[in-house]
């Protein structure tokens, strides 16, 4: 395996100038760079991380946050980071919070000491925790927006909108939403934009648990309210409403259409296949560590949030109802 000292007698120059041009290239000439790196590509040579991280003050590991990584919508989101991250040479350290907001300061605390910036995914901390914590090294959020920090998010307020257009577009007047979690910023994204269309009613059934369970329990207060049409958090909750609902011997979609939120892979495996609003998870992990490694190399990077567009994909949960009146 070839060594820097190997490099440099090829390229003719002295192993301190080798190590410069690979690690500081603004150290040495142009045409002593040149030399040192192409030497380098013919003798294949990798350079040490360990004495890199020495050199430059980082270890090229970055820390990724999640409150539940058995979430599908969270997983996604990872892959999407390790993606970004292994291309750009830095490895991930992964944490799970079990959407705890006490146990994600902790983590995020002792994380900080040993990485060379933070993907916060979905935090359950208060804004003034989260700024706490960007105050002690590069952090970038996802799927939440704190004024001052960079940010990943999502279009939802276009996502609800096209889901209750697509209701309406189908004959339902009467829409139950079944909220997610009352502490997490994107269900009051999502609550805000729920008066969005004009001809339609909502009816809220609450807050619930973002897993398959929470929509279970939550479908009998559904069909308490004579809705035609159920809007849910996330694709977790619509399919649990919809096992419930098969259980009450109550029809999707002829009885009662059903949309998701996420697009997560098992909005596909079920029979109906889950009409739901997509959003692009990977790329937004591939943003977020795009966006830590800008803010890493310039303090003063800009703050404004990065929003996605999102889409519905129609699929077989919802057909056309018949209004009341």
């Amino acid at each position: 395996m070839a060594t820097l000292r190997d490099v440099a007698h090829a390229a003719g120059v002295s192993p301190a100038t080798a190590s410069r041009a690979l690690s500081s290239p603004d150290t040495v000439s142009a045409a002593r760079r040149f030399k040192v790196l192409q030497a380098a590509e013919l003798l294949g040579y990798q350079p040490n991380r360990s004495a890199q991280a020495l050199a430059s003050g980082r270890n090229r590991h970055l820390g990724l946050v999640i409150p539940d990584l058995a979430n599908p919508f969270f997983a996604t989101v990872a892959k999407g980071v390790q993606s970004q991250a292994r291309d750009s040479r830095n490895a991930v350290l992964v944490a799970d919070t079990d959407e705890d907001a006490r146990i994600e300061h902790d983590i995020v605390r002792d994380l900080q000491a040993s990485v060379d910036g933070l993907v916060l995914c979905s935090p359950r901390m208060s804004e003034d925790l989260i700024a706490e914590c960007a105050a002690q090294g590069p952090l970038v959020l996802v799927n939440r927006e704190v004024e001052g920090i960079p940010s990943v998010t999502f279009d939802v307020a276009s996502g609800i909108r096209q889901a209750l257009l697509h209701l309406r577009a189908l004959n339902h007047r009467t829409i139950a939403y079944v909220g997610g979690p009352g502490t997490s910023w994107s269900e009051a994204q999502r609550r805000r934009a729920l008066d969005a269309v004009d001809g339609i009613t909502v009816v809220d059934v609450g807050h619930h648990r973002p897993v398959y369970s929470g929509g279970f329990s939550a479908t009998d207060l559904v069909l308490e309210t004579g809705a035609t049409a159920v809007l849910c958090y996330n694709d977790l909750i619509a399919l649990g409403v919809m096992s419930r609902l098969r259980a009450r011997g109550v029809r999707v979609p002829e009885d009662i259409s059903v949309v998701g939120f996420d697009d997560i892979p098992a909005a596909t495996y079920v029979t109906p296949m889950l009409t739901t609003v997509s959003l692009p998870l990977t790329r937004a992990g591939h943003e977020a560590v795009t966006l830590l490694d800008t803010i890493r190399d310039d303090d003063a990077a800009a703050a404004e949030p990065t929003r996605l567009p999102v889409e519905l994909v129609v699929r077989e949960s919802t057909a056309p109802g018949i209004a009341a009146g």
